[in-house]
C-alpha cells in the first residue's frame, strides 16, 4: 500500500482527500452529539412556552404560503437526522436580523451553508488540482485544503457583517429625514402610532429599510404589543445607536408626560448636526486618502522626470572624463 502511494501521485491525492473528508465528518459528528441534547432541551422549552403550537390546530393559509423552498430544504435535511441548530442560536438570529434576514429558518439555513462550504470548497480545490494535472507536495496540498475550508467557514460571517454594515449605514443616512417627518406629523395632530405609520408610507420609495422598520412597529402595535415593548424592539432590530436613543427618548417622554413634539424637535436638531459633522469628517479625510495614491504613483514619476536629465548629463560628461584619467 505504501509503495502504491509513493508510486502513483493520483492515488496519494485521492487518499488525502478521503482522509480529510473522514476527519471533517467525524468532527461534525462529535459536535452533533453535543448539540442534540441542547436541541432536545430547547424543544421542551418551546413546548412549555407555546403549548398551542402542538394542540393539533392547522397552520394558517398565510403561513403555508410563506414557506419557501429553503425552509422545506432545511426541514428535509433535519428529518434525515442532521441537526442544524447552532449552539448560539439567539446571537446568530440577531446577526441575521441585522443583515436583513428575518426568516425563522435563517439560523438553520446559515449553518447548512457553512457546512456545505466547509466540505465543498476543499473538495472543489482538490478536484481542480487533479484536473489541472499538477502534483503538489503533501504539505502544499494540506495548506490548500485547510485554506479552502477556513474560507468556507468564515466567508458567510464576513458576508453577514458587510451586509449588516451597509444596512446600518443606509438607516443612519435616512434617520434625520424620518425624524423631521415624524416631528411634522406629531405637531400636525397625529398620534405617535399613526405618525409612525404615515412616515413609513412616505419613506417607502426613498428609504425602504427605515420604512420597513417603522412598519414593523405599526404592525406590532396593532397586534396588541405595548408601545414601550414595540419601541424597544425597534431599537434592537435596527442595530443603530441613533434609533435606540430615539426609542429610549420616546419611552421616557411617554412615562414622564413631557411633550413628544419638543423631544422630537430637539433630537432632530441633534441628528442634523451629527449628519453635518459626519459630512465634514469625510471631507477632512479626503486629502489624507488622496495622499496615498499621489505618493505611490505621482512621486516616483516626478522624481524620474526631474532626475533623468541630470543622470543623462552625468553619463555623457562625467563618466568619460573619469575614464580618461
Amino acid at each position: 500500500m505504501i509503495d502504491l502511494l509513493t508510486r502513483y501521485p493520483m492515488i496519494r491525492f485521492l487518499s488525502m482527500g478521503l482522509l480529510f473528508v473522514a476527519v471533517a465528518l467525524f468532527s461534525y459528528g462529535v459536535v452533533q452529539t453535543v448539540v442534540t441534547r441542547q436541541r432536545a432541551r430547547q424543544r421542551v422549552g418551546d413546548i412549555a412556552e407555546t403549548p398551542s403550537r402542538f394542540s393539533g390546530e392547522q397552520g394558517s393559509l398565510r403561513a403555508n404560503q410563506g414557506e419557501s423552498a429553503w425552509a422545506r430544504l432545511v426541514d428535509s435535511i433535519e428529518q434525515r437526522g442532521l441537526s442544524l441548530v447552532d449552539t448560539k442560536d439567539q446571537t446568530l438570529r440577531n446577526r441575521l436580523i441585522a443583515a436583513g434576514y428575518t426568516a425563522p429558518y435563517g439560523p438553520r439555513l446559515y449553518t447548512l451553508i457553512r457546512l456545505a462550504l466547509v466540505i465543498g470548497l476543499p473538495l472543489m480545490a482538490f478536484a481542480l488540482l487533479l484536473l489541472t494535472g499538477s502534483a503538489p507536495g503533501l504539505f502544499k496540498l494540506y495548506l490548500v485544503l485547510v485554506a479552502s475550508a477556513a474560507l468556507g467557514l468564515y466567508a458567510p460571517a464576513l458576508f453577514l457583517r458587510a451586509r449588516a454594515d451597509r444596512r446600518r449605514e443606509a438607516i443612519v443616512r435616512a434617520f434625520p429625514d424620518s425624524l423631521d417627518l415624524l416631528l411634522v406629523c406629531v405637531e400636525g395632530g397625529l398620534g405617535l402610532d399613526a405618525a409612525f405609520g404615515r412616515v413609513g408610507m412616505e419613506l417607502t420609495h426613498a428609504h425602504p429599510l427605515l420604512a420597513e422598520q417603522f412598519g414593523e412597529v405599526v404592525l406590532e402595535l396593532r397586534a396588541g404589543r405595548s408601545r414601550e415593548d414595540a419601541l424597544r424592539r425597534l431599537g434592537d432590530r435596527s442595530g443603530v445607536d441613533e434609533v435606540r436613543a430615539l426609542s429610549t427618548l420616546l419611552i421616557q417622554s411617554t412615562k414622564l408626560g413631557t411633550s413628544i413634539g419638543q423631544t422630537l424637535r430637539t433630537y432632530a436638531s441633534e441628528m442634523r448636526e451629527k449628519r453635518r459633522m459626519r459630512a465634514e469628517e469625510k471631507a477632512h479625510r479626503l486629502p489624507v486618502l488622496l495622499s496615498v495614491p499621489l505618493v505611490a504613483c505621482m512621486l516616483p514619476v516626478m522624481i524620474g522626470v526631474l532626475m533623468l536629465p541630470a543622470a543623462i548629463r552625468v553619463v555623457r560628461a562625467v563618466l568619460p572624463a573619469l575614464g580618461g584619467h
